[in-house]
């Protein structure tokens, strides 16, 4: 650097050490400055110390405020709940009580069976089949305790069992659910369910309850209420098939209406058992003693997709004040509409299966259910178990539908003659005309019912059949052909629309039907004279037409039978065709003419009315 540089250097350098010296504070300032730091500090700390004691302050009022709110709430929940105050509120939590059939949920709010799923089914969506589930479900008792009306169905149960899931195979077979109103003085639900059973045994015991349950009381109402969800294929046909039923103590078992939107029933006398049953199982709550009286509803759900109605129940059952600790002992059953399995616990629970009423009824449980339960111990396949067995019954029905057609034809053969005396006899002599037509019959030797009785004598066995396969849990989701559950309808084809009184598919195993009862009409309608009902033709072509929308919506194994025995019916008038000659039947018939005929004397009796009747008509004409 040269001189000038050096000089303006340290000329600023003089300045500042100048400018330090003489601003400098004195030490009074410094002092004051000292005094103004200290007294900030001290209202800072002052600050931080309020709003701790005001944030105390306000903590100690939350906690006022919140036991005040308690304590209020705990006088609340006494007032209504009386010595059951303390359970209204808590965690919910599950139970599970299990074996190789049943799992079983259990609730210890209500200590109530929660849900019940059948282990070996499924719905026909392939879901685990549940026979009820949800918050939805009500159990539990109603009775009035310290002039307060009290339900257990939302109280808190204590279970006794730290094991949350329960294997009766080899776990204890049991789970004790306590409701407390005090130490000493409790309701206790005890579940017990046994290896391989579909029933679970449920005991109600009251203990110390005396003194706590009104001493005017001498019944306690059980409350069960469940929504019966949609298992099956065929919902309306399902919930066609679902209600409750329930047995007299001691007597006949009755039902509610299934078709009926609403439907209920006020019991008054004892109860054995109530069923809510579904189309191919039911949950079933039996008296071990009997239910005093009873309240049953169903309501049918129009808008719901997962659910078909909704069951009511109210059951009563005695009740001592004067015995401290009483117990009611009931068992649940929940199984498969299996008649075998129902018949087991001679309870009468085998009516839940609809299989007709009366001989239809007899029929299908002492003749076509042994030959089926027969067939299906060494053939798997349903379609040929369905098959053989229509078989069997064509083979066993042969005599008599020989019989039909062979009175048939004799009346064929009688025609010409039966024409005559129409035309010899006027129409205004009816009594004239039917007494000399059965005058040909008489001396023919035929029997103009002859035709109708053996048909008549096939009756019960249709309408048995019509009961069987519908009602079949064999059938249930086995498939054969195209069908892929043979208890629910078959479709080969959606419609976009529904047709009224259809539907919107079609199966064709109604289709085949159909065609097959055209068939065996249009053959029978060439042996039958229809000249005296001209319309009766029109009349058997068009059952065919009014069986294809009622079948449709209809189990595919009814329609698969229907459809076979048709058939067979055809091919067995073909063949008795062939071998009945009616050449050789007017042989006989006028053979049979010059026989003497002896009249009986019911014959002779009706002679003489149709005399006495016709006399009496020509006297009023003179």
């Amino acid at each position: 650097m040269d001189k000038n540089q050096i000089i303006g250097i340290v000329l600023i350098g003089a300045i500042l050490i100048a400018y330090s010296i003489f601003t400098r504070p004195t030490e009074e300032q410094i002092q004051e400055l000292k005094r103004k730091r200290d007294s900030i500090e001290k209202l800072e700390y002052k600050k931080s110390q309020d709003v701790e004691k005001l944030a105390k302050l306000k903590q100690n009022a939350n906690s006022l405020e919140k036991e005040n709110l308690r304590k209020l709430n705990d006088t609340l929940l006494k007032k209504e709940f009386g010595s059951f105050a303390s359970a209204v509120n808590g965690e919910k939590d599950f139970f599970i009580i299990e074996n190789n059939l049943l799992k079983i949920k259990i609730s210890n709010v209500g200590g109530k069976v929660y849900s019940v799923e059948l282990k070996n089914y499924h719905t026909y969506k392939s879901s685990p089949l549940i026979l009820f589930d949800g918050d939805s479900t009500i159990f539990g008792l109603d009775f009035f305790s310290e002039n307060k009306n009290i339900s257990t169905d939302k109280l808190h149960f204590k279970c006794n069992s730290d094991k949350k899931i329960i294997n009766a195979e080899y776990d204890e077979k049991s789970i004790s659910m306590r409701l407390y109103a005090n130490e000493n003085s409790y309701i206790e639900y005890l579940y017990s369910l046994k290896p391989d059973s579909y029933v679970l045994d449920f005991k109600m015991n009251l203990i110390n309850m005396d003194n706590l349950i009104a001493k005017n009381i001498t019944n306690l109402t059980l409350n069960w209420n469940i929504f019966s969800p949609h298992q099956e294929k065929g919902k309306e046909w399902e919930n066609n098939q679902t209600t409750i039923y329930y047995k007299h103590f001691q007597d006949a078992v009755d039902y509610l209406s299934e078709t009926s939107d609403t439907e209920e029933e006020r019991v008054n006398t004892k109860l054995k058992w109530v069923a809510f049953k579904q189309q191919f199982f039911s949950s079933v709550l039996v008296a071990d003693n009997y239910f005093s009286s009873g309240f049953l509803k169903h309501n049918k759900l129009e808008n719901s997709e997962e659910h078909l109605k909704y069951f009511t129940t109210k059951l009563n059952f005695p009740y001592f004040p004067d015995e401290k600790n009483q117990n009611m002992d009931m068992k649940f059953y929940f199984l498969p509409n299996h008649l075998s399995t129902l018949e087991s616990f001679n309870l009468g629970l085998e009516s839940l299966i609809p299989l007709g009423w009366g001989i239809f009824g007899w029929m299908n449980e002492y003749f076509i259910i042994p030959i089926f339960n027969f067939l299906e111990s060494f053939i798997s396949n349903y379609g040929l178990i369905i098959f053989i067995l229509t078989i069997f019954i064509k083979l066993i029905l042969f005599p008599f539908t020989y019989k039909s057609y062979l009175s048939t034809a004799k009346m064929k053969v009688l025609k010409p003659e039966i024409d005559k005396i129409n035309k010899k006899i006027s129409k205004n002599k009816t009594m004239e005309r039917q007494q000399a037509t059965m005058n040909l019959y008489r001396k023919a030797g035929v029997n103009p019912m002859g035709g109708c009785l053996p048909m008549l004598l096939q009756m019960p066995i249709l309408f048995a059949m019509f009961r069987f396969f519908p009602a079949s849990i064999e059938l249930r989701q086995e498939s054969f052909l195209w069908a892929d559950d043979l208890s629910s309808y078959d479709s080969i084809f959606s419609l976009p629309f529904e047709i009224p009184f259809y539907g919107d598919h079609v199966s064709l195993f109604t289709l085949l039907m159909a065609v097959s009862l055209v068939l065996t009409t249009k053959m029978n309608s060439g042996q039958t004279d229809n000249s005296q009902m001209p319309g009766m033709k029109n009349m058997m072509y068009l059952m065919p037409v009014m069986m294809l929308f009622f079948f449709n919506g209809y189990a595919a194994g009814l329609s698969y039978y229907y459809f076979l025995s048709n058939i067979v019916t055809f091919f067995q008038m073909l063949i008795i065709k062939r071998y009945v000659d009616e050449g050789k039947i007017l042989k006989q018939l006028e053979a049979n003419k010059k026989k003497p005929v002896k009249k009986s004397k019911f014959q002779k009796r009706l002679e003489e009315m149709a005399k006495q009747k016709s006399n009496t008509k020509n006297k009023k004409r003179k």
